[in-house]
């Protein structure tokens, strides 16, 4: 892992370290959004010294114990893994595209190698993600592990932020698939309250009604009832992130969804698909120490890897988990450090993390989590 500056100077010092490898060799790049206007040179430096390139570009990066604006992190292959860059625009077989995309990668690892992970960076703006992945599930099952993120803009807005070494492109999703000794795992803390509700109307990610209500009226209700917060159309989007809704699944686990929007007739959109009828409850976002939700991470991924004393740790961190926490994001990334006493952290603040809270379980699309993997190459 290596962070750089984008200069032409910068970038030619950096990749010139890589020259005398061996053919085959690649990276993973990772960049913020303030630095979206010099991806060429990057991607013109790569194809001059005939380095493989697949990346996305990020609200912000992680370096060390904060978020940085600037540079762009480059995860070195000495042999760059298969990996496919895909257009979703028409919004139709989404899954299936993807799955059929992993199976001819899946065509390079060795039968002998352990279980391979499907590593995917999807553009945020796509509106189905979550049906994606059961798509995809559907097709490819346990042939590999999951694990992923959103890239784009922390402003909702339409911006390319997918690339490889020629192409730049948004409404798409990049998959890598991965050695299986770099299976990320996820966790975001919330706990289950006990009252539930229902999602009696929804399409996408938009939530219609709530127990045959309108669903504002309901959330605000119980954001008063609850917390005392009289919440009103003109302060939604100070409370919204720290509120946010949990879809209650069979096993117990809750998949967290953030409103980012209310409409004029009463509906909440959220960041992700809400199924219709999905049992939901709401969610009070923990503060920063309060849920153990750092130590049981550090735990899943001592299990996953064993110690993780010196090595580099990549890590996705949810910007609305930034957002609800703010400072405090910063000394949720330095427990991460203490915890598992990882040398080097580096990643990204996403829009959206896939993956499960079990190993390997369902891929599920997530919001307010945190997503790490070791990064330890042979």
């Amino acid at each position: 892992m290596r962070h750089v500056e984008l200069s032409p100077e910068s970038v030619e010092q950096a990749l010139s370290a890589y020259a005398d490898r061996q053919a085959g060799a690649g990276f993973l790049a990772l960049l913020p959004e303030f630095e979206r206007e010099r991806l060429p040179v990057l991607q013109a430096a790569c194809r001059r010294r005939g380095l493989a390139l697949a990346g996305g570009i990020f609200p912000a990066l992680i370096e060390g114990m904060g978020f940085v604006t600037r540079g762009a992190w480059l995860l070195h292959f000495e042999r760059m893994p298969p990996y496919f860059l895909l257009s979703l625009m028409d919004g139709e077989g989404g899954g299936r595209k993807v799955a059929a995309a992993a199976r001819e990668c899946l065509k390079q690892c060795p039968e002998e190698a352990p279980r391979p992970t499907l590593f995917m960076l999807f553009d945020g703006m796509l509106p189905n993600i979550a049906s994606i992945l059961d798509d995809i599930y559907l097709d490819l099952a346990n042939r590999v592990e999951y694990g992923g993120v959103n890239a784009g803009s922390e402003t909702f807005q339409p911006m390319p932020c997918l690339f490889d070494d020629t192409r730049v492109m948004g409404d798409g999703v990049l998959g890598v698939i991965l050695p299986g000794r770099l299976a990320p795992v996820l966790e975001h803390g919330f706990r289950l309250p006990e009252r539930a509700m229902s999602a009696t109307s929804t399409e996408g990610n938009r939530i219609a009604t709530i127990d045959w209500r309108p669903a504002f009226d309901v959330y605000q209700e119980i954001i008063k009832a609850e917390y005392g917060i009289d919440l009103t159309r003109e302060n939604f989007y100070e409370y919204a992130v720290h509120f946010p809704f949990g879809i209650q699944l069979a096993n117990g686990d809750i998949v967290v969804r953030i409103p980012v929007a209310l409409s004029d007739d009463g509906s909440l959109h959220c960041v992700g698909e809400i199924p219709e009828n999905a049992v939901l409850v709401l969610l009070q976002a923990p503060e920063a120490g309060a849920s153990n939700c750092i130590s049981r991470l550090s735990d899943k991924l001592k299990l996953a890897h064993g110690s993780l004393a010196s090595e580099d740790l990549l890590t996705f961190y949810c910007a609305g988990r930034r957002m609800h926490l703010g400072q405090d994001a910063e000394k949720e990334l330095a427990e991460l450090q203490a915890a598992t006493g990882a040398a080097q952290m580096a990643g990204a603040l996403s829009l959206g993390e896939i993956g499960s809270t079990a190993r390997w379980g369902y891929p599920m699309f997530h919001n307010a989590t945190l997503v790490c993997a070791s990064w330890r190459m042979p």
